[in-house]
């Protein structure tokens, strides 16, 4: 029976704290210990994981596409229906007019066109993102979702990065894969933390690294994601507050990472992919 793979998510709510460079490090480390890792970058508006470790984005592997309404108007009774059913409050309708779909504001869940009484409302398929897959070295690779600019709702496009990055690992016998989340506690995170073994809650000894710890360590159990927390640049901050914290979530600061010059030039430089702490 083959084994299972273990998934692991690099996250921590505020942004700058590390969690990048935290999700390469253990790569890194996991790699010289013989096992075979997926490094996968959720961070789909913003994906920087390829450039810290010196990578070019090359052909995508797999575009990801969502179904948006398109109303057809010969058909519409201006009911309002779907306007009442929307949960994302993108669509807007004056009195006795047609609606209108806002698309930033969409899900593409696709409760409109099925309310519909008349059959108004068709889905109309659209690319939302891209995704690559890349060998960085030996049982190394790395997974990158890019969200298409512009595009307000990204969990749905983490959500297909995550699916791809599973059925890749699958392919490759991986032991691990490795979420590195998007900063925040929004949908994109919480589509990328949903079902993960485990999360790194990365942090930062500030009280505005406190804050943020607090909000991604009350999310994570919510979603009843075990969670561990990692301290960056321990030694420039008071730790205090993390560690109550931690304490009142009942779990440990698993390691303290002291502010390294060589790590900052090495991330500077795109050159952390043999990078020894």
């Amino acid at each position: 029976m083959a084994q299972k793979i273990k998934t692991i998510a690099i996250s921590g709510g505020k942004g700058g704290v590390g969690k990048s460079t935290v999700a390469i490090l253990f790569a890194n480390k996991l790699v010289r210990e013989n096992k075979k890792v997926i490094l996968c970058d959720c961070d789909v508006e913003c994906p920087n994981d390829y450039l810290l470790l010196g990578q070019k984005l090359r052909k995508p592997q797999q575009k990801v596409y969502a179904e948006f309404p398109k109303l057809i108007k010969k058909k519409c009774k201006k009911c309002g229906l779907c306007t009442k059913t929307c949960r994302s409050n993108a669509i807007f309708q004056a009195p006795g007019k047609y609606p209108v779909f806002v698309k930033d504001l969409c899900s593409a869940c696709g409760a409109c066109w099925i309310v519909c009484p008349y059959g108004a409302i068709e889905p109309q398929k659209e690319e939302t993102g891209k995704i690559f897959a890349d060998r960085a070295k030996d049982n190394f690779w790395l997974v990158t979702g890019s969200a298409k600019p512009g595009l307000e709702e990204t969990g749905p496009v983490v959500t297909e990065v995550k699916k791809f990055a599973l059925k890749f690992a699958e392919k490759k016998k991986v032991d691990y894969i490795l979420f590195d989340t998007a900063p925040g506690t929004h949908c994109p995170v919480i589509s990328a933390l949903l079902d993960c073994d485990l999360v790194y809650a990365v942090t930062e000894p500030t009280p505005m690294g406190a804050y943020d710890l607090n909000l991604i360590l009350d999310l994570s159990q919510k979603l009843k994601v075990p969670a561990k927390v990692i301290l960056n640049q321990a030694d420039l901050g008071d730790k205090r507050k993390i560690e109550k914290i931690a304490k009142n979530f009942k779990i440990k600061i698993e390691k303290e990472i002291p502010y390294s010059k060589k790590l900052v030039e090495a991330y500077s430089k795109g050159q952390l992919l043999n990078f020894k702490l």
